[in-house]
């Protein structure tokens, strides 16, 4: 079994997909448009958006289609190479400095992200750049669902064969970050849908982004990733036949306190 990684220190944001980052930017699900009309409606305006921990850009590019300017920083240049450039977004390699003056943000973000930061350094300085009545939102998705019998072989690979290589703050997703203590006044946010019509290949190739298969993939090599292939590929069908993938979306959202 390999070792954990130590407890995030202040300041420290684990960076788990810097050697997949081209991996990770083709394969990961796009967020729902309707998730970030509902923050714009929420916010106190749309003018700027900072959205932490932002990788290859996914989150940042579905603000910028409600924000005037969005900030998206993100500790790993390597996935931030990956971005997509958008006119109303700027890219930052930053892990909590944000660079944003005091008061001037309306909304504060992290997809798919908190489980690797320091909280309370998120936090602070996403309480230093929003403006009163602004709005922080976080949000994860957990084990992806399919059909019966792809799920039972999904399922069995994430808990046992990769099981022991998963970093220990992937439990917070798996609790859909009910357990993070936030700051804020909660709201009850509407459930949203995060779901794609995935190929094998684009299926396959998601599975391949997660950090303990890439964990698995140092230290044992090829062979359980292929294993899990070629059983899942018998129950698919044909290779291009495409399957709903369907990804269990928690966000969490409220004003700082």
């Amino acid at each position: 079994m390999p070792p954990h990684d130590a407890p995030l220190t202040p300041g420290a944001f684990a960076d788990h997909f810097s050697a997949n980052a081209q991996g990770y930017a083709r394969f990961r699900p796009r967020y729902p448009a309707a998730l970030f009309h509902y923050l714009a409606l929420r916010a106190p305006g749309t003018a700027l958006a900072w959205d932490c921990g932002t990788g290859n850009g996914q989150a940042a590019l579905g603000l910028a289609e409600r924000f005037a300017h969005v900030v998206a920083t993100d500790p790993s240049a390597a996935q931030l190479k990956q971005a997509r450039a958008h006119p109303r977004v700027t890219y930052r390699v930053a892990t909590y400095s944000s660079g944003l003056e005091d008061a001037s943000a309306q909304l504060v973000t992290a997809a798919q992200a908190l489980h690797w930061m320091d909280v309370d350094g998120f936090a602070s300085e996403a309480r230093r750049v929003l403006q009163p009545g602004g709005l922080l939102a976080v949000w994860c998705y957990s084990l992806c669902r399919i059909t019966p019998a792809l799920d039972e072989l999904v399922e069995f690979f994430y808990r046992v064969t990769v099981g022991s290589f998963w970093p220990p703050e992937r439990r917070l997703v798996d609790e859909g970050y009910r357990s993070v203590p936030l700051p804020i006044d909660e709201l009850d946010v509407p459930p949203f849908d995060l779901i794609a019509d995935l190929t094998l290949p684009q299926f396959l190739g998601y599975v391949e982004t997660w950090s303990a298969v890439q964990r698995c993939l140092a230290s044992r090599g090829r062979e359980s990733l292929d294993a899990f292939a070629r059983s899942v590929a018998e129950r698919w069908g044909h290779p291009l036949t495409l399957r709903r993938v369907n990804f269990p979306l928690h966000v969490r959202a409220g004003e700082l306190r």
